[in-house]
């Protein structure tokens, strides 16, 4: 190779080398220009956000505001300030696959009969819900409780009947015998206990509630001129007429269904809007609690004193009214039983005089006894005689003392 081409050949190297730095030269500016420019952008940022938090204000709403609906009343759910009214059926679900073709042919022409005649929306809701077996277990423990009070009193029986020494072997077997059943009864119902207590821990025993929804709305009274009461009137009527046609519809398909008072609607709601609350922590329990008491403004304590005294007052004064009333009953009985014995005071002693001679019939002789009735008739017939007269006296005396009386006047 001569000198000129190795001459060329360098050149040609240092060439690109030349390029390669420059075009590295501008990769470096790019990239840290691109660096610049970003931390620039945070920065602004930064200074934007720090800016919004100082002048960010909140603006505290009431929970009602969020929620779908505003109160219930009358078995009704009451939305949008009155302008929509729901009411619901709660309907009972049947087992389909547990029935045969005819009779699934027969829940399925019910349902599209249900279908073809509806007039009005609805809506399917459907909730799942976890098993409460508390009531169940709360109701068990009741019985248990009455099972062991009787598995005692059949004890302790034997064990007298054991100490008396009064009974023979067949008696105390027959007993022994009712003891081992009050026994081997209570140790069963304290089993089913057990078992259900062990099964309310499992969280994964579901159940699902089945609902339609029907809605009303006052536009379709045709009429703007009612009153915020009549459009409630009507529209529960309006709801109530379409609930009980659901339900007679639903009848066909072998589907049961009632509509929801007022406390079932809240239940159903409380369920929705706290999942996993209600599954420990339900309703009635919420409501025997008083968990909104603290949204509530107190009474007075004298006036709440005084509305227990004057519930006392009452609460005495009917007592002693009753007590009043019960004396004077039972005194005017006794005058009653008093002034008839009085009245009937010969028939009574004659009648009585006649028992106690029947008594001593086998002392005193047939003969005897009967001369006695006889003379207690005489008797009778002489005292009614003697009181005649003196009644008859008595009212001579009468006359005598008032024409005295006049002459003198």
């Amino acid at each position: 190779m001569t000198n000129n081409e190795i001459a060329n050949l360098l050149l040609i190297v240092v060439g690109l080398l030349f390029t390669f730095l420059l075009v590295l030269f501008g990769v470096l500016a790019f990239i840290k220009f691109k660096s610049s420019k970003k931390e620039q952008t945070s920065n602004t940022e930064k200074i934007d956000s720090g800016k919004s938090k100082v002048q960010q204000s909140y603006n505290i709403q009431s929970i009602f505001n969020f929620m779908e609906f505003e109160k219930i009343e009358d078995n009704m759910i009451v939305q949008k300030n009155g302008r929509k009214f729901l009411m619901v059926v709660s309907c009972q679900g049947i087992n389909f696959d547990l029935m045969s073709a005819v009779e699934k042919n027969s829940v399925e022409q019910g349902f599209t009969q249900f279908l073809n005649t509806l007039r009005n929306p609805i809506q399917i809701y459907i909730q799942t819900r976890t098993v409460n077996l508390t009531n169940s277990i709360n109701t068990y423990k009741e019985k248990i409780n009455m099972l062991k009070d009787n598995l005692n009193q059949k004890e302790f029986e034997y064990n007298r009947r054991v100490r008396s020494g009064n009974y023979d072997n067949k008696q105390l077997d027959a007993q022994r015998f009712e003891v081992v059943k009050a026994r081997n009864l209570y140790e069963y119902g304290t089993d089913i206990i057990n078992n259900t207590q062990r099964m309310s821990l499992n969280r994964n025993i579901l159940t699902k509630q089945y609902f339609i929804v029907l809605s009303y709305y006052p536009e379709e009274a045709n009429n703007s001129v009612y009153s915020k009461e009549e459009i409630s009137g009507i529209a529960f009527s309006e709801l109530y007429t379409r609930a009980q046609s659901t339900i007679s519809l639903l009848s066909v398909c072998g589907v049961n269904g009632k509509v929801l008072d007022s406390n079932e609607l809240a239940e159903l709601l409380y369920t929705a809007y706290n999942r996993d609350e209600a599954e420990v922590y339900d309703l009635n329990k919420a409501i025997s609690s008083g968990y909104d008491s603290l949204y509530t403004t107190s009474q007075d304590v004298l006036e709440k004193k005084m509305e227990e005294l004057d519930k006392q007052i009452e609460m005495d004064a009917i007592n002693a009214a009753n007590e009043a009333i019960i004396a004077v009953r039972q005194e005017r009985e006794i005058e009653r039983q008093f002034r008839e014995k009085q009245k009937d005071y010969d028939n009574l002693v004659e009648s009585t005089a006649k028992d106690i001679l029947d008594e001593n019939e086998d002392v005193l002789g047939e003969e005897a006894v009967e001369e006695a009735k006889q003379k207690l008739v005489e008797q009778r017939y002489t005292r009614r005689k003697s009181k005649a007269k003196e009644v008859e006296l008595d009212e001579q005396k009468k006359t005598k003392r008032t024409r005295r009386t006049t002459k003198s006047a």
